[in-house]
């Protein structure tokens, strides 16, 4: 198997932000998207690194209220009740709807810390200067992009939830501070996907992949 080629090699910039691919030799000065005019880089771009780590920082320190705080308040006939989370998931389970319990765990709880775990160990072996794995460590970094919008299905399900208890007058259901933090929590972790440079995984002997 012949060894790969990389952009770089071949006088190739390519655009974070639209895609476009440019020759180098057609830039001067400070290399410029033709497209959109966005700087261009030919290894990683600069504090890529550092960037993602303070957002997915953030993103960790706003996922313990989100969890510990109750992200809905329902009252009725029988009196009021704050739910967290896992509360509500639990709530569901115990009564049968098995299906939303899982949705609303899969999207609360194991897409977040799925982001977590992988981020930090893209951030890791990018530090490193890690050449094992870098095709896996790629398509890791483009399931983190793919999975991250389906962390709002605990938002949907919650606004779904006060909408239908409001329209069958079986009482109110309110959101709490809970939903916030989840919600801060969800935008955090996108942006430090966003912020995460995948070419820090193949600039590995470059001295700005950093």
């Amino acid at each position: 198997m012949s060894a790969p080629v990389f952009a770089g090699e071949l006088g190739l910039l390519a655009c974070r932000v639209c895609g476009f691919v440019t020759r180098r030799s057609a830039t001067s000065g400070d290399a410029r998207c033709q497209r959109c005019a966005s700087t261009l880089h030919a290894g990683a771009t600069p504090r890529s690194a550092q960037a993602t780590l303070a957002w997915l920082i953030t993103g960790v320190i706003l996922y313990l209220p989100a969890n510990m705080l109750p992200v809905m308040h329902v009252s009725g006939i029988g009196g009021g009740q704050d739910s967290t989370i896992l509360s509500g998931v639990w709530s569901f389970w115990r009564a049968g709807s098995w299906d939303i319990a899982a949705i609303i765990f899969a999207a609360s709880v194991v897409v977040p810390l799925t982001k977590f775990l992988a981020l930090g160990l893209l951030l890791w072996s990018a530090c490193r200067r890690s050449v094992r794995g870098m095709r896996q460590r790629s398509k890791l970094f483009r399931l983190v992009e793919i999975i991250g919008y389906w962390s709002m299905l605990d938002v949907v399900v919650v606004a779904l939830t006060s909408a239908l208890l409001q329209f069958k007058a079986l009482g109110t259901a309110e959101p709490r501070a809970g939903i916030v933090f989840f919600c801060a929590v969800v935008v955090t972790t996108m942006i430090a996907a966003m912020s995460f440079d995948p070419r820090l995984i193949w600039d590995v002997n470059r001295r700005d992949a950093r």
